[in-house]
C-alpha cells in the first residue's frame, strides 16, 4: 500500500487516487479538480483548516502544526 507522498494518507482504493488514476502517488485531497498536485502553498492552508477543525487551535498554532507535519512528507523535503 502506498501513501501519499503530500499528505500521508493511505491510498488504499482507486477512489483514493485523482481521477482515479493509480499512477499517481498522491492522494484526492492533494489534487486540483484536473488532477495535477496541489502546490505546497496550497496543502499549507488545507492542512491549517483541517487541523482547526480537528484538533481545534487557534489559526497560528495550527500553522505551525501543518508545517511541521508536512516537512515530513516526500513532496515538501525541499520546503
Amino acid at each position: 500500500m502506498k501513501n501519499c507522498i503530500a499528505c500521508g494518507m493511505p491510498l488504499r482504493e482507486k477512489e483514493d487516487y485523482p481521477l482515479g488514476d493509480e499512477s499517481k502517488d498522491y492522494c484526492k485531497h492533494c489534487a486540483h479538480e484536473d488532477g495535477s498536485m496541489q502546490t505546497y502553498d496550497e496543502k499549507l492552508e488545507s492542512m491549517v483548516a483541517f487541523v482547526i477543525k480537528t484538533q481545534g487551535l487557534n489559526e497560528d498554532v495550527a500553522k505551525k502544526v501543518a508545517a511541521e507535519q508536512l516537512k515530513g512528507l516526500p513532496a515538501w523535503q525541499n520546503q
